[in-house]
């Protein structure tokens, strides 16, 4: 497909995720045509479950043998879950999520947990793999636990328990029956 691109043309591949990271011929694929040919400019990594058939998550790889941008290669991370909308058992991409990954891709910006231009250096310090969270920092930090705070909760709550074990009690011995303690 690469041989019969015009050379100011643009294609787009649909594959699934292994191809951005498995190793052997794959791998020298990659690095052929980052290295030696410079053509791809784009990853974009789509949700889960997105065509019919398979549920396998999958990418987006954009190539152009005349690019514009040849210092870098921009990832695009569509794959989370505020970028589609589950519809039955299908994930399907909304307008606005297709217009945003089309507006990242022209446009070559780079925004937090969705887009980043990774240096064609860094590309090669990882050995050419392109799974995206190489590149894409996704991670979601854990809101922080106030360990104090929930000691003192704790002996509230054990409190208020003994004191309704208490109330309890009295109410047993009220009734003349015996107490559940």
């Amino acid at each position: 497909m690469i041989y019969h691109l015009a050379d100011n043309g643009t294609m787009a591949l649909v594959l699934p995720h292994g191809a951005l990271f498995r190793g052997g011929a794959e791998q020298h694929i990659r690095r052929y045509l980052i290295e030696n040919k410079n053509f791809l400019d784009a990853v974009i990594g789509l949700p889960a479950n997105i065509f019919y058939g398979t549920s396998i998550p999958t990418c987006i790889l954009v190539f152009k043998k005349c690019r514009e941008n040849p210092e870098d290669i921009l990832f695009i991370d569509a794959s989370g879950s505020d970028h589609y909308e589950k519809v039955k058992t299908q994930n399907v991409l909304r307008t606005k999520d297709i217009d945003l990954i089309i507006e990242t891709y022209r446009s070559r910006t780079e925004t937090a947990k969705f887009s980043k231009k990774a240096s064609l250096e860094e590309i090669a310090k990882n050995d050419y793999n392109l799974n995206i969270p190489r590149y894409v920092d996704t991670f979601e930090a854990e809101e922080s636990i106030d360990i104090d705070a929930i000691a003192n909760e704790l002996k509230s709550l054990e409190n208020d328990i003994k004191s309704t074990d208490a109330t309890i009690e009295q109410f047993c011995k009220e009734l003349n029956i015996s107490t559940p303690f």
